[in-house]
């Protein structure tokens, strides 16, 4: 392929591969590569691509010289789906073209509807059935009873708080979700970050966070806005629910579980009541709450660690939660480096 046709190839923003009839990949554009890796080039596709109704697509387009086209979902490094078309090559049955369209978006929004209705449909019930009966007792029987009529009005804004809450975090994890499969590409200081959002906490709570940051921390790819919201929910977890003994612990570590690279490890610890064992793994499932009642009570809506999740997982990092009852948790945020292998 000459050097015109290589440059168009890279140029274009979807996934593009050239297979020889044998199903070696021949070509590979710069889009694909992000996807599949390098080490696609020049291998039988099944070595990146281990997609059993993708493989069948292709190898059904080698053999009758048509174009066929299936939905696929590549769990890594973060879930995306594709639409792949595989089409026989012009004129030949030597070879093929895979063409893989990112429909990641347009599926997420599709899902995100239907649980936003779903979802706030439930989470709404109880406020406003509160809201409700409030507003019928006051035009009835506490119409002429001022101290029955304050009582209600603090229970009826504090609803009208909690519902408030409750959207504010549905747009915010609609907005993260919607672009989880875009990654920031500015490079960011934590340590500004942390002690920043460390101090605010403190100042509002009027409890102390004690600060454990290594010096000399390198720049991670983040948004600033996402990153600070991340931390931002942890500690105030922390302080709601572990109370006292709240620290924040960041360092550079070698190598981030499951992925390999570089990075920093950033530490929200509480010496609080702690957490089940068995209620860990649902921790980031949206609405989900251990403890229903004191989070209700406390004015939680059940999303603040499904937005941590998702924002952790655009920058490509990793949430790991740990609780021993009785003695604490410890939510752990790994961030690759900006300067590691294929941060860009």
């Amino acid at each position: 392929m000459n050097s015109l046709a290589t440059d168009i190839l890279d140029s274009l923003p979807d996934p593009v591969l050239l297979l020889d009839a044998g199903r070696i990949v021949t070509r590979i554009n710069s889009a694909a590569c992000a996807v599949l890796g390098d080490f696609a080039l020049g291998r039988d596709l099944s070595h990146s691509l281990r997609h059993p109704d993708a493989l069948r697509a292709v190898d059904a387009a080698l053999q009758d010289g048509g174009s066929h086209k299936v939905t696929v979902g590549l769990p890594v490094p973060i879930a995306r789906t594709f639409d792949l078309q595989a089409q026989a090559a012009s004129g030949t049955q030597d070879g093929a073209l895979v063409l893989m369209r990112d429909v990641t978006a347009v599926r997420q929004n599709e899902r995100m509807r239907a649980d936003f209705v779903s979802n706030v449909s439930h989470e709404l019930r109880s406020p406003l059935a509160t809201l409700i009966g409030f507003i019928e007792t006051l035009r009835g029987p506490a119409a002429n009873d001022p101290e029955a009529r304050m009582r209600f009005l603090e229970i009826m804004d504090a609803e009208a708080a909690r519902m408030s809450r409750l959207v504010d975090d549905l747009l915010s994890l609609a907005r993260v979700e919607a672009r989880e499969h875009i990654r920031p590409d500015t490079a960011l200081d934590l340590a500004p970050l942390l002690k920043g959002v460390a101090q605010t906490l403190a100042v509002r709570s009027d409890i102390p966070v004690d600060l454990d940051i290594e010096d000399g921390l390198p720049p991670v790819f983040g948004e600033q806005d996402e990153v600070t919201q991340v931390f931002e929910n942890l500690l105030d977890n922390a302080i709601k629910y572990g109370g006292t003994g709240i620290r924040l612990e960041a360092a550079a570590v070698p190598r981030i579980p499951d992925i390999g690279l570089p990075g920093a490890r950033i530490a929200v610890i509480d010496a609080g009541p702690g957490i089940e064992i068995a209620d860990l793994p649902r921790l980031t499932e949206r609405f989900y709450r251990a403890d229903k009642a004191r989070s209700r009570r406390l004015g939680g809506t059940g999303l603040g660690l499904a937005i941590v999740k998702h924002i952790v997982n655009r920058h490509r990092g990793r949430l790991v939660a740990t609780s021993t009852v009785g003695q604490g948790s410890r939510f752990t945020v790994f961030l690759p480096f900006a300067d590691a292998p294929d941060a860009a």
